[in-house]
C-alpha cells in the first residue's frame, strides 16, 4: 500500500457456499486463492481479508498490500469478503462481529483512517455484490457512505 491509512473500505461476498467451521472455511479460502492465482493470474487472493461464519478472519493480501478487489479503487482502499452468498440472508452474528472487529483493528493499528468511508462493492461497479441482504445491512453501519466514488488507478 502506498499511502496508509486508507480512506475507503469495501465489503464483498464470495457468492458461493458459506462455512461455519474452520476446516471448511480454510478449504474455501484455499479454493479462492487457487482460483485467483491460476485463473486470474494474480499472485494471491484479491481481497485484503475474508470473513467466515465460523467467526474467523482469514488474511488475503492483508493491510499493507494493494488488493485486486474493486477495480479503480484498489490502490487507495482495503476490502473484506464475507464467505458465502448474501443475496437473501445476512451473515451470522459471528461473522458480522468479526468484520466489525477487523474494521476497529484497522483504525487502531493505523491502516484505516478513523473517518474512513465504507461501501459495498456495488457502489463502485455494476454488480450484485455483496448481495442485497448484506448490502442493506451495511447501509446501516456507522461509516457507510453515500458520497459518490471517483475512480483512480
Amino acid at each position: 500500500m502506498e499511502h496508509l491509512p486508507v480512506d475507503l473500505f469495501f465489503i464483498h461476498h464470495t457468492s458461493e457456499q458459506s462455512c461455519t467451521d474452520p476446516a471448511h472455511c480454510i478449504k474455501i479460502v484455499q479454493g479462492i486463492q487457487n482460483y485467483h492465482i491460476e485463473h486470474n493470474g494474480w499472485w494471491d487472493i484479491g481481497y485484503s481479508f475474508l470473513v467466515g461464519e465460523d467467526g474467523n478472519v482469514y488474511e488475503g493480501r492483508g493491510w499493507k498490500r494493494v488488493g485486486a478487489h474493486t477495480y479503480g479503487f484498489n490502490s487507495r482502499s482495503l476490502a473484506l469478503s464475507f464467505i458465502g452468498n448474501f443475496e437473501n440472508r445476512v451473515p451470522n452474528e459471528k461473522a458480522l462481529n468479526a468484520a466489525k472487529a477487523l474494521l476497529q483493528c484497522g483504525v487502531q493499528k493505523g491502516y484505516l483512517n478513523p473517518s474512513y468511508r465504507l461501501y459495498g462493492h456495488r457502489d463502485a461497479l455494476p454488480t450484485e455484490c455483496p448481495g442485497t441482504s448484506l448490502y442493506n445491512l451495511i447501509n446501516t453501519w456507522p461509516h457507510y457512505s453515500t458520497i459518490p466514488l471517483r475512480k483512480s488507478q
